[in-house]
């Protein structure tokens, strides 16, 4: 088993309940060990969108990094995902932040994700549920990475219980 951190967002359609399917179908991958809050924030990128609800979760799984990003991008299409342009409106969208501390440098999949240190709504959540990671590549605390990120975040959800009820194995 190995734990990994999955962001999702969306900000196309019914932003929660994207979030919700989603999440319900990722409890089939693993264990979810914990969610963060979920965030509203400005699209990044392209800014001419409506804004993003966004968080993180921390899930136990017997998956490797390139069978997990596979099973990620169907997730994706079963919750409605239609793919439009780079960095535009998305109904789900998951990514994987970390995998242990492995470093995977690959065209269609790098871990750690490589914004992680540019985006409010992949750090702040995901220090929310371990302040003590470090950036795998240099082995630095992440919290004092993200002293130099502006935290636009505006929480906006917890669903902690949620999970609970629609999927009593995971541990949140």
């Amino acid at each position: 088993m190995a734990i990994c951190y999955i962001s999702f967002g969306s900000n196309f359609g019914d932003r929660l309940e994207n979030i919700l399917k989603a999440l319900t179908f990722l409890t089939k991958l693993g264990k979810i060990e914990a969610v963060s809050t979920i965030y509203e924030s400005p699209p990044w990128g392209v800014t001419d969108q409506p804004n993003f609800l966004n968080g993180v979760l921390r899930l136990n799984t017997n998956l490797k990094p390139i069978a997990l990003l596979r099973e990620l991008k169907r997730i994706e299409k079963s919750v409605g995902r239609v793919e439009r342009y780079r960095w535009g409106p998305r109904e789900i969208d998951l990514d994987i932040l970390l995998y242990e501390q492995y470093v995977i440098m690959l065209s269609f999949l790098r871990i750690p994700h490589r914004h992680l240190l540019e985006r409010d709504f992949f750090l702040f959540p995901l220090l929310e549920l371990d302040d003590n990671l470090l950036y795998p590549i240099t082995r630095e605390p992440l919290k004092l990475l993200a002293k130099k990120v502006k935290n636009q975040l505006k929480p906006y959800a917890c669903i902690t219980s949620y999970l609970l009820y629609t999927a009593p194995n995971s541990r949140v």
